[in-house]
């Protein structure tokens, strides 16, 4: 990882690899169309965190994504499910504002809308993951919620897979793909052999 502004941001050579990759392989207007939605994605989860009095230690970009560092393990249920539900709610009303002109780019809509439902899907450490376990813990306790958590990510770490060997066979190509397969495989693996991963 290497650091920056005060060591508060990390990105992983890894992501500027990936990057140049997919911007090679389906252009440089749609990764700037990509990056551009998960920045709007990382804002909506820190306006929440700072709206609830929450720290910001840290964000570590990777080529599987971005993960934020925060105090919100200090915050009730509530906040923290709110702060995590944040990132997608924010890709969904940017695809929302996006649909009000006349001829709306569809495109950017796509983007905004996947983003928003890959990070939905219940694999720890996405938005997903994390919100079931907290909406589970809530309702039964810590360790309802990390069973919960553990076995929703093995079952969509092996559907994410399938999925992604599906599309790069079928289409003889898209090995931008590749490293979401890879990612979710070992997610999945973590879980099962540990329990997910310290917020």
């Amino acid at each position: 990882m290497w650091q920056i502004f005060d060591g508060r941001v990390e990105i992983s050579p890894a992501f500027f690899l990936l990057s140049g990759w997919f911007g090679l392989a389906n252009g440089w207007a749609l990764l700037g169309t990509v990056v551009l939605a998960a920045g709007i994605h990382e804002a909506g989860h820190c306006l929440v965190l700072l709206w609830k009095g929450a720290d910001i230690r840290r964000l570590r970009i990777s080529a599987l994504g971005a993960v934020l560092e925060t105090s919100s393990g200090e915050l009730s249920y509530s906040a923290e499910l709110l702060a995590v539900l944040a990132g997608p709610a924010a890709n969904l009303a940017a695809a929302a504002v996006l649909t009000l002109p006349e001829h709306p780019p569809v495109v950017e809509i796509g983007v905004h809308l996947m983003l928003a439902a890959f990070n939905l899907l219940p694999l720890y450490p996405l938005d997903g993951g994390r919100a079931l376990d907290l909406l589970v813990s809530w309702a039964a306790g810590p360790e309802a919620g990390e069973r919960a958590a553990r076995w929703s990510a093995v079952v969509t770490a092996a559907g994410v897979c399938a999925a992604a060997v599906s599309v790069m066979w079928s289409t003889g190509g898209s090995l931008w793909l590749l490293p979401a397969a890879a990612g979710a495989v070992g997610y999945g693996a973590a879980e099962l052999r540990q329990g997910h991963f310290v917020k």
